[in-house]
Parts: structure tokens; C-alpha cells; sequence
């Protein structure tokens, strides 16, 4: 795990408090749309099938930073759409940076050499780029040429001008555990990016093709082999060991994805990002008025299926906690980490 020695410290000080205020649930990290347009159409997401309106709609930055202040949470994932297409982004990531929030932008990177320059590098912030694959394999899944080279560069550039920059790959059933070790070593190796992010990719119903997502039999046996060769602990990958552990079906654990809300445009929206059940305007709404148990693999059968780090790396966060020998193996993975 390479997540910086400073922010695990912060997370893990936000976690003792929460359990020192006997709060059962509670946030990790926000999930934060402030649009859900794009320049991409990417085969597995659903975000922009919503209407033209809704399209050009853009959330204000009073209404963005007001949410991640009323949830509490030490950390946020903005996400859309394409952040770098709101005009005022940076904006918002500088108010949540002024309050010591730790932000990840997360974005194809089409657009992030030309907008760059509106940012400023912190240790709180840091660009999030979405890599499914080597060239043709990424290219394939974002159904346009030359938007990998297009995010190597980006990346050289962030990394050249002091920017942390972490990615997110989601793997569908056309990967192999080689295509996953390539695309990992790559990004580990030859860009080293300072944390990776890796996901199976979960059938989300508004997604146009429905045909390429991981069963978690399908999931176990892919990370399983993708991890015997002793790379996962040489990766540089931003998840708990739990985590990894449940990928490779050494573990389970139950859902939470009360741990890392969503708010849109819409407004909080249940139970999670993946799965639309309606919205309430606050967070206290979403946490005193959502039927949680109900949620779940074997609870929900549209959530048969799901093994995303959305539902399942909080719960494999509190489990590390929970325990004495698992917090000393993440802490150990951490300084690990850090000293590469």
C-alpha cells in the first residue's frame, strides 16, 4: 500500500474519532460530481446517458465544497463526467485543498495539459487518470485513438511540474492476468506513478455494454493469478491488504457503501455511485434514512455481482483497523511504500 505516510495518519485519526464518538457510520471519502458531461464515451459508463439539460448543467463551487463539509469526510474523489470540462474545478479543488481535504481529480486527461496550469501541486491533491490498458487495449475500451498517448504525456507532464498522480484501471473479462501484470508494471515501472487504484468492473445498469463485466468467481481467479507471481506487494497499489485479499477471494466481507457516498447534481444519491435508488437532499438524510441491510452481495441481487472498492475497501479499512495484526501489516506495506 503507497499511500503517503501523512495522509495515513490522518485517515487513521479520523477513524479512532469516529470510534471514540460510537458512530457506526460514517464517510471515508465522498464521491463528488459537480457535472456529468464528458468527451469521451467510454463502453462502460453510464453517466452520460442522462439527458441534454442535465448534460450542461454545472454544479457551483459553494454547493461542491458545502457538500464534503457537511459529510466530514478526510478525503474526495471528484469525479462526472470530465471534471476538467467544469469551468470552475480548480476553484473547488482549491477551497477543499484550503481545508485539508485530500482531493483526487479524477479525469481521462485529454484535457489536463491545457488545463494544468490552473492547479497548483499540493500534498493534499493529487490527479486521478483513468488507465484501462496498454495503448490498444485503453484506446479500445475509451472508444477513441490516441487517448493513451495522450494520458502518458499528461502524466510525464504532472509528474515533471511536482503534481502527485495516482490512476484507476478497471479490468473487464476480455483481461487476462497478463494484460493486468502489463498494464500495472507499466504504470509501477516506466511512468511510476506514486499509487495505483485497480478495480473489476461491475455491471452498471446504465452502462451500453453489458456484456464484458466480471462475475466474482471470474474476479477471484483473475486477481489470484495476477498477484502469484509476488508483484502485489512491489505494485505500488492504493488499497488495504484486506482489500487485495478479498480480490483474491482470500477474505469476504459485507457492503458499505455508506462509507464512500455519492453527490451529484441530483443530490445524495442511494445506495452508492454504481446503483440509483433516489436522492436526498443532505447527508444526514442518507445515512439516518437509507435501509443499509438491504444492500449487498446475496441481499440485492443487483449487487450479486459487485466486488467494487466503492462497497468493499471501506469495509476492508475498518477491518484493518479492527485488528491488531492487520494494521501492522498495512503499516508495514505502508513505510514499505514510502521508502521506494
Amino acid at each position: 500500500m503507497a499511500m503517503p505516510l501523512r495522509q495515513s495518519i490522518k485517515v487513521a485519526t479520523y477513524l479512532a474519532e469516529q470510534k471514540l464518538r460510537k458512530r457506526d457510520k460514517f464517510p471515508l471519502i465522498v464521491e463528488l460530481e459537480p457535472l456529468f458531461a464528458c468527451n469521451l464515451k467510454c463502453e462502460g459508463c453510464g453517466k452520460i446517458q442522462h439527458p441534454a439539460g442535465v448534460l450542461k448543467q454545472r454544479m457551483p463551487v459553494a454547493q461542491a465544497v458545502g457538500a464534503v463539509l457537511e459529510s466530514g469526510a478526510p478525503m474526495v474523489s471528484i469525479a462526472g463526467g470530465e471534471p476538467l470540462m467544469h469551468p470552475q474545478i480548480d476553484e473547488i479543488v482549491r477551497q477543499l485543498v484550503a481545508r485539508r481535504k485530500y482531493v483526487f481529480l479524477c479525469t481521462n486527461a485529454v484535457l489536463l495539459r491545457k488545463k494544468i496550469d490552473k492547479f497548483t501541486p499540493s500534498p493534499y491533491f493529487a490527479f486521478t487518470v483513468h488507465i484501462d490498458g496498454l495503448r490498444e487495449r485503453h484506446d479500445e475500451s475509451v472508444a477513441k485513438e490516441g487517448v493513451f498517448d495522450e494520458a502518458v504525456e499528461a502524466i510525464k507532464e504532472a509528474k515533471r511540474r511536482g503534481f502527485r498522480v495516482t490512476t484507476n484501471s478497471t479490468f473487464f473479462n476480455t483481461d487476462t492476468p497478463q494484460t493486468i501484470i502489463e498494464v500495472l508494471n507499466y504504470l509501477n515501472d516506466d511512468l511510476k506513478v506514486d499509487e495505483m487504484m485497480i478495480s473489476p468492473a461491475y455491471a452498471y445498469e446504465k452502462a451500453p455494454d453489458q456484456d464484458h463485466f466480471l462475475g466474482v468467481a471470474q474476479t477471484h481467479e483473475l486477481f489470484r493469478k495476477a498477484f502469484s507471481g509476488g508483484s502485489r506487494r512491489r505494485w505500488r497499489l492504493n488499497h488495504s491488504p484486506l482489500f487485495l485479499d478479498f480480490l483474491e477471494g482470500k477474505v469476504d466481507f459485507p457492503c458499505t457503501a455508506w462509507a464512500i457516498p455519492n453527490y451529484s447534481l441530483f443530490g445524495w444519491q442511494r445506495p452508492c455511485y454504481l446503483m440509483s435508488d433516489g436522492y436526498v437532499p443532505t447527508y444526514r438524510e442518507l445515512i439516518e434514512k437509507t435501509d443499509w441491510d438491504k444492500y449487498g452481495r446475496g441481499k440485492d441481487p443487483r449487487c450479486d455481482n459487485c466486488m467494487a472498492h466503492c462497497g468493499y475497501e471501506p469495509t476492508a479499512v475498518l477491518a484493518t483497523m479492527g485488528s491488531l495484526k492487520e494494521s501492522l501489516r498495512a503499516m508495514r506495506e505502508t513505510v514499505a511504500g514510502n521508502r521506494e
